[in-house]
């Protein structure tokens, strides 16, 4: 299987690329950063964007761990191509989401997207899934790093959007006309509540709370920052199925 990896000299990026290149079914044919642009890294060349890549390399599946600002593009220029995507960057809103499974049926190739691609990860979304289709109260509490440029992270954006679509939860004041400061309560994610919290020390921890009477459960993913190996498995796991699929798979979970 042939992968282009945009953000190939990021952080999260750049381990993923390591991942495909130790694969034995899997050769990193591009990458995609602009301040390699014309060289090549981990013996792969390296092109300013997308666009580039998909004109000057055949490659089967984008794996995309960029920025925000370009991933929803980087997304929907693969598919005009007729790649697979798998997209790791967080951020992405539902309506964003609706446009690339929109584009992606209709070019009949498939996107796996993710807000966390750690197993652990997964497990905790699956998890708190299933509780919220017994239980009627839940928020979320959604810890990063201070540099963290988005809130909610992607984890905790997927799981608010996923768990309210089963079920909307229940409130005694709507959080909207609470007295005093509103945003104190949080924001609004598909009728869920989202707390974030932008602290040293923390990576990617995400924490689903409900309450049933007198008693609560509580169901945390929590990842420190020193390596992002942890998101090679599922990554290219997502890259092995995607290639099979039509039109967009949201959550590491569903692939399990």
């Amino acid at each position: 299987m042939k992968i282009c990896v945009a953000g190939v000299t990021g952080w999260t990026g750049g381990e993923i690329a390591r991942g495909v290149v130790a694969a034995d079914d899997m050769e990193l044919v591009a990458g995609v950063a602009r301040s390699q642009a014309g060289m090549r890294v981990l013996d792969a060349p390296c092109f300013a964007n997308v666009a580039e890549a998909t004109q000057n390399s055949d490659f089967d599946v984008l794996i995309d761990y960029t920025a925000l600002s370009v991933a929803k593009s980087n997304a929907l220029t693969a598919i005009e191509a007729g790649r697979a995507v798998v997209i790791g960057t967080s951020g992405l809103t539902s309506p964003d989401f609706d446009d690339i499974d929109a584009a992606a049926r209709h070019h009949a190739v498939g996107v796996v997207a993710s807000g966390n691609f750690a197993l652990t990860a997964a497990l905790m979304t699956r998890f708190s899934l299933i509780a919220t289709e017994y239980l009627d109260w839940f928020e979320i509490i959604d810890y990063s790093r201070p540099r963290k440029t988005d809130a909610p992270t992607g984890t905790a954006r997927e799981l608010a959007e996923r768990m309210g679509d089963i079920k909307q939860p229940k409130y005694e004041v709507d959080p909207a006309s609470v007295a005093g400061e509103p945003g104190l309560r949080g924001g609004t994610v598909n009728g869920v509540q989202v707390h974030s919290l932008r602290l040293p020390s923390y990576s990617a921890t995400v924490t689903s709370t409900f309450a049933n009477g007198n008693s609560r459960l509580t169901i945390t993913h929590d990842a420190d920052s020193h390596s992002a190996d942890i998101l090679t498995p599922g990554t290219l796991l997502a890259a092995r199925r995607v290639v099979d699929m039509q039109g967009l798979t949201r959550g590491l979970d569903q692939l399990l």
